[in-house]
């Protein structure tokens, strides 16, 4: 780690004393990554430091004008103990092509993960073991040149930070209730829907506030042209078993291109089972409803792994799906891959990094 630097804090946290404590996103670590980028210099000045708070000038153009993305991954302990990664090289893949679209300077991909490891090492103790808990991991890149004018930054700061986390949905792996946004829209093919930056969360507040004053714990998106096609969950991709094949919507632009979901499509192949990635309109998937073929549905993503719906509400309509229970599909995907990260289940592919 001769490139990356280390400040010991002179006081750590009391970690929580229950899981049962941890929830989601609101507890972190003692330690944090952080990494400068100046124009003429590039990135530069790894380093890992005790977790506080950043010095940002009120003129950051992050501030102003939203140039940033971000990452989310998780480190599991497993069965004998040791630290495991869950394909984090992806995450740092994608984590470029965000930049590209976000007009933020490509990095060196292999110092950010050893970087990353180095930090869950130091971390390691923090890492909770009881059933569906984790340390959530989430890498942010942010402009931090103090200039009021809509232009790529000339400075940012990349930061990475950790967080014990519990089930990101209080049902956990209990089927949740989504509600089809029929009125706002989250993007359009040419935009940043496939990038994965803040300001697409942004946009997505109002309708994920009117969908849980209706008691629905996420929304599921339409295209954002003709408002037919489905698209993805606010937190989640997509995914439909229609009479025995698994349909997903295509990847066109406007989505993003989940890890699990990618991970749940080559595993659904490998199980021989249909797969079609596709246009899929809320009309095709209400008719299936209505003809009885709509079987399961479910979200694939890092923070739930797999979370069942158990209904969708379109407009007047509500479609109990799987009589609100966990669909077998839903449940394999789940224990294949929370086996795979506990290494409880063999890991065949390359997609565990242990540390």
């Amino acid at each position: 780690m001769a490139n990356i630097k280390f400040e010991k804090a002179a006081t750590l946290k009391a970690k929580p004393a229950k899981d049962a404590e941890l929830g989601f996103g609101r507890i972190f670590t003692d330690y944090m990554f952080l990494m400068d980028y100046d124009k003429g210099q590039g990135w530069h000045d790894a380093r890992i430091v005790p977790y506080g708070p950043l010095s940002v000038d009120p003129a950051a153009m992050v501030l102003h004008y939203g140039q940033e993305v971000f990452e989310g991954l998780k480190a599991y302990k497993g069965e004998n103990g040791e630290v495991m990664l869950f394909r984090p090289d992806e995450n740092m893949k994608r984590l470029n092509r965000s930049n590209a679209r976000m007009c933020i300077p490509q990095f060196d991909e292999q110092l950010v993960l050893e970087g990353l490891k180095e930090l869950v090492r130091v971390e390691k103790d923090w890492i909770p073991d009881a059933p569906g808990t984790s340390l959530y991991i989430r890498p942010f890149i942010i402009a931090m040149d103090p200039f009021l004018g809509v232009h790529p930054s000339s400075k940012y700061l990349f930061c990475i930070i950790l967080c014990p986390v519990a089930s990101y949905y209080k049902e956990g792996l209990s089927p949740v209730k989504i509600y089809v946004e029929t009125k706002y829209v989250r993007a359009v093919r040419g935009g940043t829907g496939e990038a994965k930056t803040g300001a697409n969360y942004a946009v997505s507040l109002k309708a994920q506030d009117e969908a849980e004053q209706q008691q629905y714990s996420q929304v599921l998106w339409l295209d954002g042209v003709e408002r037919k096609y489905i698209e993805e969950v606010g937190a989640m991709n997509i995914m439909f078993k229609i009479d025995g094949t698994v349909v997903t919507p295509s990847l066109e632009g406007t989505i993003l291109p989940g890890i699990t979901r990618k991970t749940c499509i080559q595993l659904l192949k490998e199980w021989g089972m249909p797969v079609e990635e596709r246009k899929i309109s809320i009309d095709e998937l209400y008719a299936a409803y209505e003809a009885g073929k709509l079987e399961e549905a479910f979200g694939t993503g890092t923070a739930a792994v797999i979370s069942p719906v158990g209904e969708l509400k379109w407009g007047d309509k509500v479609m109990t799906i799987n009589n609100g229970e966990i669909g077998p599909v839903a449940q394999k995907l789940y224990d294949t891959i929370t086996g795979i990260q506990s290494g409880k289940v063999k890991d065949t592919h390359g997609w565990i990094f242990t540390l």
